[in-house]
């Protein structure tokens, strides 16, 4: 057998692959015994029938078909061997040649995990900024947690202003005759949050309860607004029915003891303020560390395949169905009500998704120039983590298996080489101050991102160790198995 690879676009590899007359003889010999054993031929026991018969039985150039089907096969995984190859997902076959008395000779382009050229990491000139926390913010903390402690009053001595809490009873009409959704007998609405038609709550400005106000208002052409009733002119009939303001508490020491723990306002401003600044801290080693990271991608050379980006995709869409869902809101109906495609979403996420599959591989290269290893101790403190965080078992199984622990162990590589390159500047820069980490941090690797991979069962793009690892992403049970289409790519390998 003759193998030749030739590197390919989109980190992929070119095999031409040539197999002497004899081998294929061979395949064809085999491949007449099997379907010979298969079909039943009338005059003949099970496996005896010629091949001239069974082509008569079967049609021209179906055992030439199945002997080279087989061989091809074959002959990819010895060629995977001999040239270490580790497949990420399954082969696109071309058959160059395949007649009999001649050599076989076929093609297979078979994307690879991408190698990652490191460049500069270290040398950058940012430095972490922390944020200065001053009165004026503590006031606004302050401020915000009366608003929440805010009461409500009835307002009888004024009409409506922005902010009052209001509810209305309104009807509308287009030339004369009512509409579907315009009219109600009780809406609550905030004046000044455009909840209604925009511009509406401007009319009631003023309003006081029990007053009637009557005006014209004309629908906007935009996607907010049903298309039946884009650019009509409406008549509306507005009676305020209830009108109530917010009630803020003074900040006194009786409010702050009200809030929690405190003696006085100093206390709780005291507290705030601390809070603020622990938060300051921690931001910006986190920014600090974003700015590292997309230092380091943007300096080194990488070429990603469409697999991993096409199943990046696929994280993310997982990730937003779960955003959605914790707002009560189906994907059906978002897509409905955007006017968008499961397709369109997509391509939306792709740019996004090419992004966090690069630096996904940078930073696990990040971390192998950088020596980090994780514990088996610590993969196993994270599964764990996992049995009781979540509840669906799909999840805790995938967790538990050996490409969910892989992509626990990378997770927890890019985050501690990350944690690692900021801890190193700040040791060689000891004027700064101190960044250390939140103390409260239970897990280095994030639930959401953790769920989605766990959904689509995904590897790692960093975690691509070794044969075996591959051998478990192809559908049938061996690596990287060639075939004409690569509909799995979004399952194969994260």
């Amino acid at each position: 057998m003759h193998v030749t690879a030739t590197p390919a676009p989109k980190s992929s590899i070119s095999l031409e692959i040539e197999l002497p007359p004899e081998r294929l003889d061979r395949a064809i010999r085999d491949a007449t015994q099997r379907l010979s054993r298969r079909t039943r031929v009338a005059g003949f026991r099970p496996g005896k029938a010629p091949r001239h018969i069974l082509e008569r039985v079967l049609g021209p150039g179906v055992i030439l078909d199945e002997a080279v089907d087989h061989l091809v096969q074959d002959a990819y995984r010895e060629a995977l061997v001999e040239q270490a190859i580790l497949p990420l997902t399954n082969a696109d076959v071309e058959i160059v040649q395949a007649e009999e008395g001649k050599p076989l000779v076929f093609k297979a382009n078979v994307q690879v995990r991408p190698e990652a050229t490191l460049g500069d990491y270290r040398n950058f000139n940012f430095r972490p900024e922390i944020e200065t926390i001053d009165d004026a913010k503590v006031d606004k903390v302050v401020d915000e947690l009366r608003d929440q402690n805010a009461t409500l009053a009835a307002v009888e001595d004024r009409g409506a202003a922005e902010g009052d809490y209001a509810i209305i009873g309104f009807e509308g009409t287009i030339d004369g005759e009512p509409f579907e959704g315009g009219s109600s007998e009780r809406l609550p609405l905030v004046i000044g949050q455009e909840r209604v038609l925009p511009g509406f709550q401007e009319h009631l400005t003023g309003q006081k309860v029990d007053e009637v106000r009557e005006f014209d208002m004309t629908f906007p052409d935009g996607e907010e607004v049903d298309e039946q009733l884009r650019g009509k002119h409406a008549h509306f009939r507005v009676t305020l029915k209830e009108l109530r303001e917010k009630i803020l508490p003074p900040a006194d020491d009786e409010f702050a003891q009200s809030v929690g723990d405190y003696k006085a306002l100093d206390a709780l401003r005291a507290d705030v303020r601390l809070r603020l600044e622990r938060n300051a801290i921690d931001r910006a080693r986190h920014e600090f560390s974003d700015r590292i990271i997309d230092y380091a991608v943007s300096n080194a050379t990488i070429d990603v395949p469409d697999i991993l980006v096409d199943q990046e995709v696929e994280v993310m869409h997982d990730e937003f169905r779960v955003s959605l869902s914790r707002q009560g809101i189906g994907e059906a109906e978002y897509l409905k009500a955007t006017g968008q495609t499961e397709a369109d979403l997509h391509t939306e996420f792709r740019p996004r998704a090419e992004q966090r599959t690069k630096v996904l591989l940078v930073l696990s290269k990040l971390a192998e120039a950088e020596g980090v290893v994780v514990s088996d101790a610590a993969v196993e403190a994270e599964v764990d983590r996992a049995r009781a965080r979540y509840e669906d078992q799909k999840t805790v199984r995938y967790f538990e298996s050996e490409r969910g622990r892989s992509f626990i162990r990378s997770t927890l590589r890019r985050t501690q080489v990350v944690e690692k390159l900021v801890d190193e500047w700040l040791a060689a820069h000891p004027e700064h101050p101190a960044l250390p980490h939140l103390e409260d941090m239970e897990s280095a690797v994030d639930a959401s991102s953790a769920a989605a991979a766990a959904s689509i069962g995904a590897t790692d793009p960093g975690a691509i160790p070794g044969f075996d690892d591959v051998a478990d992403t192809t559908s049938g049970g061996e690596p990287g198995e060639p075939t004409a289409s690569n509909a799995q790519a979004a399952t194969t390998a994260r």
